[in-house]
């Protein structure tokens, strides 16, 4: 598993030049099965047929935060092993005013803000192609717009890139590698989250594939060759 799932991020890395001309790169660690698996898939290909660059883990924790509510202590010691510096931002929120976009957002600034100031240019969230099909449906849906993720998007605002390493790996596989690792934890333990519409895209592509049982690789598919298209269109 360790290898197939080395072999489809290489291939997103080099497909979409995600890593080209960066020597330090930064990835968003929830600490949940996705990020650690990114985690430990990027300390893997270090030098390996990519340059030793430096990782830089930015955690964010707080009383909602979204993530597997794991305690800094083991992510600490996890990347002490992989060779990662990490830093840990606190946010606040109170349950009466929380809200998946602003929390969102909230969260990723910290991270960009955290990033610039050690030099990183790039940022690797965990996004894998579940992601990606339920994003793609989300717009579709609510937006009239076929757009799912994008393995590589350059937040002009910010200053920084956002990478997806992850773009070709079904949730089902990084779960997978989780357990045999010994990291399988709940992903999220936010109330809210719970109860979003992107959890209830989930479960209605579940009801759908009992319907038409290749409704997945179908959508994984268009997704992968929409979002293809676009990433090469877009400026490095």
């Amino acid at each position: 598993m360790r290898k197939r799932l080395e072999s489809l991020c290489r291939k997103a890395i080099h497909e979409f030049g995600l890593l080209e001309g960066q020597n330090r790169v930064g990835i968003a660690l929830s600490g949940g099965k996705d990020s650690l698996t990114l985690l430990h898939l990027l300390a893997s290909l270090r030098g390996r047929g990519f340059p030793n660059f430096e990782i830089f883990a930015f955690h964010v924790t707080g009383a909602f935060s979204c993530g597997a509510g794991v305690d800094n202590h083991f992510l600490k010691n996890v990347c002490e092993e992989l060779d990662v510096s990490l830093k840990i931002m606190e946010t606040h929120q109170s349950l009466d005013t929380l809200e998946c976009y602003s929390c969102s957002r909230r969260r990723r600034k910290l991270i960009f803000d955290a990033a610039k100031e050690v030099g990183v240019e790039r940022i690797a969230f965990g996004h894998h192609l579940d992601d990606h099909i339920e994003t793609l449906l989300l717009n579709l849906m609510h937006k009239a717009e076929f757009e799912g993720n994008l393995p590589l998007v350059p937040m002009h605002r910010y200053g920084v890139t956002i990478i997806r390493p992850l773009f070709y790996i079904h949730e089902a596989e990084i779960a997978s590698f989780a357990r045999a690792a010994g990291f399988a934890r709940i992903t999220c333990q936010c109330p809210v989250g719970q109860k979003s519409r992107r959890r209830s895209v989930k479960e209605l592509i579940g009801e759908i594939e009992e319907i038409f049982p290749n409704a997945r690789n179908n959508l994984s598919k268009a997704a992968i060759l929409h979002g293809s298209k676009k990433a090469l269109e877009c400026p490095k």
